[in-house]
């Protein structure tokens, strides 16, 4: 009889707990996580009361603050570092991870400087391992509170997504497979950066019908920047496009959500990004993925809007009234 699948989460933040708490109800799981103060607390209390209050996490869920630990356990290794660290926590760990193992990534962001996505990242710092990603529409308070939920493995091998998906899954967490994982990938980026834009209207009051059209034209956007970098157009359609960032748009629980309701009201970016205790993944983005833009040929006007408001002291006012001179042409072949 073989032994069960060994999970190693890197990351104690809320979306690195709460998948750490999935695959803790399927299989030994062991959670690594930066600060010793939140392991202990996620070992002996099983809460982490930091990033999501009070909720009870399962008994079986093992943490620690020792990553030589943590990554030399792992039979199956996730990474939940935000993209800015992911690179540090990789090399500390590299020693440590034991070869071929699967390695299955959390982040949604780009690496500043190198503009690489977080699985290219993986691949750098820990070559010849099988490389994937997990995400989709999941706000991590709601998954833990048992709301149903559904998230996609992405990984160009499906031998190896079909032997991942029952490690997450449960009755209210569906899991999926997608072999598309550059466009799976790419979705979660891009929303971010888009969300940041429907926060902006919201906090400014715009209405629902400006928001539904931010929504599909910043999902066109993301489509058209997909397509042009090898994705399928299809996969944007799905949990991992549509699906995220609808949620993303749409929640009070979304932190890039949260940022543009926050400069709407007056803040700066500093202001807003210090009274946050976690990452928002779209401020970090948004240069980068207007770099990529040019580099490819894409227009994405929603997305310089947001680029030019984080990072150049646009208002959200002037961004909307910026959107409002596009001029729009055929629905599915223009470039506004």
């Amino acid at each position: 009889m073989s032994r069960p699948v060994q999970v190693t989460v890197l990351g104690g933040g809320s979306w690195g707990t709460t998948v750490a708490a999935l695959a803790a109800k399927n299989t030994p799981t062991l959670l690594w996580a930066r600060d010793p103060g939140v392991a202990r607390e996620i070992d002996e209390r099983h809460t982490n009361t930091r990033y999501l209050d009070d909720r009870r996490l399962p008994d079986d869920l093992r943490a620690t603050g020792d990553l030589a630990e943590a990554a030399g356990a792992a039979d199956v290794l996730v990474v939940g570092v935000p993209s800015h660290g992911l690179r540090t926590a990789l090399e500390q760990a590299a020693p440590h991870v034991r070869p071929w193992i699967p390695v299955l990534s959390l982040a949604k962001g780009l690496e500043p400087g190198t503009r690489l996505r977080a699985t290219q990242v993986i691949a750098e710092c820990l070559p010849g391992h099988p490389v994937g990603l997990l995400a989709g529409p999941n706000h991590a308070r709601e998954v833990l509170d048992g709301f149903a939920a559904a998230a996609v493995v992405a990984t160009p091998d499906a031998a190896v997504a079909s032997a991942l998906q029952p490690l997450f899954a449960s009755r209210r967490f569906r899991v999926y497979r997608n072999q598309d994982l550059l466009g799976s990938e790419l979705g979660g980026v891009l929303k971010n950066v888009i969300a940041i834009a429907s926060g902006m209207g919201d906090g400014i009051g715009v209405g629902d019908n400006t928001r539904a059209m931010v929504i599909t034209r910043g999902l066109a956007e993301i489509t058209r920047m997909g397509e042009a970098m090898g994705a399928q157009a299809r996969t944007f359609a799905g949990l991992t496009g549509l699906g995220d960032l609808m949620a993303t748009c749409m929640s009070p629980l979304s932190r890039n959500r949260r940022v543009g309701e926050e400069l709407a009201r007056g803040k700066t970016i500093d202001e807003v990004l210090a009274s946050m205790n976690q990452v928002a993944e779209g401020v970090k983005s948004a240069r980068t993925v207007m770099e990529l833009a040019r580099e490819h040929g894409v227009e994405m006007p929603i997305a310089a809007e947001v680029d030019a408001v984080v990072n150049e002291g646009r208002t959200p006012e002037e961004a909307y009234r910026g959107l409002g001179r596009q001029v729009a042409e055929s629905e599915l072949h223009e470039v506004a």
